[in-house]
């Protein structure tokens, strides 16, 4: 089950790559590109939300004992997933900025044009720090599974401590019972000849 997880994971994190990299892209293109990048963009970011879905799937089939860190990783994609969201509609919007005045004939006097370009920037900017957010919040993940892990961990050599006490005292006991045999096997021995 957890193999299935991971696959989605891993397409999830492709495809979320894919998707960053074609945003911000688009404020970028010629007008025609454009149209394909954000149609592309848009069929791409509903295969993310399909993966995620089939992720919570998963995760719900996972037994409750090693659920939680299935759901805080779910958590982090579904922030991710909504980050991604936000970035495409700001880059939609610049994108309907530059269409609209393609359509109204503007020719883009040099406030409009620095008006742009400050747009363009404050909107990398952005995406800059978000993409520095979504790592920062991998890296949390990443920690919160190592210290899990190493929680497991100290549990499983706790529990064969007590195994191994478990067997020494068991084997003290026989060697207890293989000396009384002993004895018992001498003194009927003993009375025997007598």
């Amino acid at each position: 089950m957890s193999s299935d997880f991971e696959g989605y994971e891993q397409d999830f994190a492709v495809l979320t790559a894919e998707i960053t990299n074609k945003i911000a892209r688009v404020p970028r293109l010629p007008p025609d590109e454009k149209k394909q990048m954000v149609a592309n963009v848009e069929k791409q970011l509903e295969e993310a939300k399909e993966l995620l879905e089939q992720m919570d799937l998963e995760v719900r089939e996972i037994p409750p004992q090693s659920r939680g860190m299935y759901s805080s990783r779910m958590r982090s994609y579904k922030q991710e997933m909504g980050k991604l969201e936000t970035d495409f509609k700001r880059s939609r919007i610049a994108y309907s900025d530059e269409v609209r005045n393609e359509l109204l004939g503007d020719d883009g006097n040099s406030s409009e044009n620095q008006l742009i370009k400050l747009r363009e920037e404050r909107a990398h900017l952005l995406d800059n720090t978000e993409r520095l957010e979504r790592s920062s919040r991998r890296l949390e993940a990443g920690y919160q599974i190592a210290v899990e892990t190493e929680q497991i961990g100290q549990e499983m050599l706790e529990n064969l401590s007590h195994d191994r006490e478990k067997i020494q005292r068991a084997r003290e006991r026989l060697r207890e019972t293989d000396a009384n045999l002993g004895k018992s096997s001498r003194v009927l021995t003993g009375m025997l000849r007598r």
